[in-house]
């Protein structure tokens, strides 16, 4: 008898273990399914499973999972949400649908998620969860206890920081659960909280949120109304999702693709082709200027055409060295380690850099030229002056290519734009075309008389 219930308890767990391994494969193979497979994968779990999978997918996922479904049914999932993943997900629903997606909560959750979706989605108020833990400042230890032990049962955002507020609903102080249990039961609220509290505007942008959360290693922040009332938390995981969402619209920026909406496996070849193929046009465009550029100083490169044996030498190294400038200083602003003020110093620092920076190329491509053993089979008996030309057009480049590559993103914020525009093929595209310019100045100035009359 034993040994039968010992072979049913085995089978149990093998069977648990079968199934958590299953809804982890779905899960994480879950952005390289078709919508088709994503259903398919998701009616076979069970509700268990399925519930999990559900709270944790992006309100995109969730949304076309539940889309089709009868109204029941798509009620019985909506409610799982907390109000501001409620909110998030109907966002993604159309204006017309907007309403009948509302009708499926119930009235306090309703209310809530109306008000959360008055703010912009991309701002604390939209981001915020209006249910936390509050207390009174005159409460005693104990009291305060078996008021936390009350509201956990509603659908509570976090249990690790107790809000203090007074009548008015305005935040006086903060306190940890752990706090609450090391103090005497009948110590007051307000004689152990934290008065000096960090908090956030409704009305500020997820960008400054993250960068808030960053300095101050908290797992939740209070969010405060224009009439200083505290109307809700944003806790470390709602902002974790922007961060990325943020990251990775940035990085698309800088290089040159318009954001992707979905998956990269997800878009479809003519949406890809949409999203790539304006920008190439746009730096197609602004590659012929260099075109124009060369064409303009034809006869120089007719009576020497040695140099055209650098022309990529030294837009390359421009453009590279404008990157490397506009990728460090748009970081840094997102980062907030760098600010619009900053521009002069910026500006400063990347023409002590820029003209190092170049100094070294260029005395590399001096000695390349210069100690080269069949220079003057391949340069000719002017290879001397051919060596300056390179060495002094490198440092001009790249000093041109730092600064535009650190002043671009500024200009951008100044025209509030997103400064993660200036990106890497951009910034190459400016200075090919200034590029060409310098070199063959350089040119013209040091050949005169000798290769150029």
């Amino acid at each position: 008898m034993e040994n039968e219930e010992n072979q049913a308890s085995d089978i149990n767990e093998k069977a648990e273990a079968a199934e958590l391994q299953d809804m982890a494969s779905v899960e994480d193979n879950w952005s390289q399914l078709t919508t088709e497979k994503r259903l398919e994968q998701f009616n076979s779990l069970s509700r268990t499973d399925a519930e999990e999978l559900f709270l944790n997918l992006s309100p995109a996922d969730q949304y076309e999972l539940i889309q089709d479904l009868p109204h029941l049914e798509m009620r019985s999932w909506i409610r799982l949400l907390a109000p501001d993943d409620a909110a998030d997900l109907i966002q993604e629903v159309d204006s017309e649908k907007k309403e009948d997606m509302l009708s499926l909560l119930d009235p306090q959750t309703k209310r809530e998620v109306s008000a959360l979706l008055a703010y912009a989605e991309d701002n604390a108020g939209g981001l915020m969860n209006s249910r936390f833990i509050r207390l009174r400042p005159n409460m005693n230890v104990d009291e305060a206890i078996s008021y936390i032990r009350i509201q956990a049962k509603t659908q509570v955002e976090t249990v690790y920081y107790s809000y203090v507020l007074d009548v008015d609903q305005r935040l006086v102080g903060v306190v940890s659960f752990r706090e609450l249990f090391a103090s005497a039961a009948n110590k007051k609220v307000s004689e152990i909280m934290h008065d000096d509290v960090v908090q956030i505007s409704v009305e500020m942008d997820q960008e400054n949120i993250a960068q808030v959360f960053a300095k101050h290693e908290l797992m939740a922040i209070p969010v405060i109304d224009n009439d200083g009332k505290m109307v809700g938390i944003v806790t470390f995981d709602d902002i974790a999702q922007v961060v990325q969402e943020e990251a990775t619209e940035d990085i698309h920026k800088l290089g040159a693709v318009e954001t992707l909406d979905a998956p990269y496996m997800q878009i479809s070849i003519l949406e890809m082709l949409k999203k790539r193929g304006s920008w190439l046009v746009i730096l197609f465009v602004g590659e012929m200027f260099t075109a124009s550029a060369m064409g303009y100083f034809e006869d120089e490169l007719a009576q020497a055409i040695v140099l055209s044996m650098f022309i990529p030498l030294i837009i390359s190294s421009g453009g590279n060295s404008g990157s490397q400038a506009s990728t460090l200083i748009i970081r840094a602003m997102a980062l907030g380690e760098v600010r619009p003020r900053d521009i002069y110093r910026v500006f400063g620092r990347e023409v002590l850099t820029g003209l190092s920076l170049g100094a070294c190329l260029g005395v590399v491509g001096f000695l390349r030229v210069f100690f080269w053993p069949w220079r003057e089979q391949q340069f000719g008996p002017h290879y001397g002056l051919i060596a300056m030309t390179v060495a002094f057009s490198v440092v001009g480049v790249v000093l041109w290519g730092t600064i535009t590559g650190s002043m671009l993103p500024f200009l951008l914020r100044r025209l509030k734009l997103d400064p993660a525009s200036a990106s890497a093929p951009m910034v190459a595209t400016i200075v090919d075309v200034i590029g060409i310019v310098v070199y063959f100045t350089c040119a013209s100035l040091i050949l005169k008389g000798t290769m150029l009359p």
